[in-house]
Order: C-alpha cells, then sequence, then structure tokens
C-alpha cells in the first residue's frame, strides 16, 4: 500500500500530493538487521591507526636494572617491562581495519526498514522547491520553522536541485544535507526527519 504525503512549499502551505512507492516506505522495519547495518558503518568510518609500543619498542633498556642475587628484590631483567614504570604495554592496540563486509542486499533491506519506519510516523516531507535567490542560513531556518519541522533533519537533495538551498540548509547546525544516490543509514537512524526535496 502506498503512502501519500503532502507536497509543501517554501512557506508551508500545500501545493500537492505525493505517493511514496511502497517497496521502499511500506517495508516491516527489521531492527537488528538496521543496528547491524549501522554498526558496521560507523566501524568502517573509524580509523584504526591506534598503536601503543610494546617492550620492545620502547626507547631504552638495555641494561639489567641490578643484578640478579643478594638485593632481595625481585628478579628484573630489563626497565622497560610491562611491569614497570615507562615500560612497554602488553597487548596493547595496534594499527588494524575495522571493515566489516556487508553484503548489499543487507544494506538495502536496512536502508528501506529505516526510510519506512520514518514514514510510518510522518516524518517524511516533501518540499516543492527552496525558492532561495542566494544561500541563507536565516532563511533555511526558517524553511524549517515554517514546516513544523524540530530536531534533527537529514536534507535530501538531487543533482539538479537548487544550489542556493542545499547550501544554506547545509550551514545549519542541525541539518545534515545528503544527495540521494548517496545512502548512509546512520544519518537516516540519526535524524528525526526526513526532509526531500522533489
Amino acid at each position: 500500500m502506498a503512502l501519500t504525503v503532502e507536497i509543501k512549499d517554501a512557506k508551508g502551505a500545500k501545493v500537492g500530493t505525493v505517493d511514496l512507492p511502497a517497496e521502499i516506505f511500506d517495508v516491516q522495519a527489521n531492527v537488528p538487521l538496521i543496528h547491524q547495518v549501522v554498526t558496521a558503518q560507523l566501524n568502517a568510518a573509524r580509523q584504526g591507526t591506534h598503536k601503543a609500543k610494546t617492550r620492545g619498542e620502547v626507547s631504552g633498556g638495555g641494561k639489567k636494572p641490578f643484578k640478579q642475587k643478594g638485593t632481595g628484590r625481585a628478579r628484573q631483567g630489563s626497565t622497560r617491562s610491562p611491569n614497570q614504570r615507562h615500560g612497554g604495554v602488553a597487548q596493547g592496540p595496534v594499527p588494524r581495519k575495522y571493515d566489516e563486509r556487508t553484503p548489499k542486499k543487507m544494506i538495502s533491506l536496512a536502508l528501506r526498514s529505516a526510510l519506512s519506519d520514518r514514514a510510518l510516523e510522518g516524518k517524511v516531507v516533501v518540499v516543492d522547491k527552496f525558492g532561495f535567490d542566494k544561500p541563507s542560513t536565516k532563511d533555511a531556518s526558517l524553511l524549517l520553522n515554517s514546516l513544523g519541522v524540530d530536531g534533527k533533519v537529514m536534507v535530501v537533495v538531487d543533482r539538479d536541485d537548487e544550489v542556493a538551498g542545499t547550501v544554506a540548509c547545509a550551514r545549519l547546525p542541525v541539518a545534515d544535507v545528503i544527495f540521494f544516490f548517496r545512502r548512509h543509514l546512520r544519518k537516516i537512524e540519526i535524524g528525526d526527519l526526513h526532509f526531500c526535496n522533489f
């Protein structure tokens, strides 16, 4: 069953309706799958450049700190042992990749699940056009207010959409502008509302 949403202008007035495709906006939400894909995207964004020096990489420690016998202390062979001050780190982090292989069908289903969830909650707004002559953050903020939008917003735009409106919305701290051909599930999950410009 296709969902019907209103098309609004820059002032928040209704100018028409549009049917959202059921194969995208009317899917049973799979929350565990969404979590898995979002976690994989977050992990893939990690740099993985963490590094701790082992006892063999720490500078110094070539001399035995004290003789083997006769001091009453536990025997030590190096001042850079992990149990010593200024010593190396035992089993510390090393540079690595956190990428996970996520099948395309899983990503697609998770994306459709997230979009369907937002659509069923009435958090999809379709805007006819921005109507900005020049990039204005103030006008973009007024636009969101006139549409009754609050909280985090994801603005989905096309390649051919107005540059002024896209730039103005991108300057807002609560708005996240993405192009429709760049799908990122985490932004959809974080954003409280989809603000689509057709």
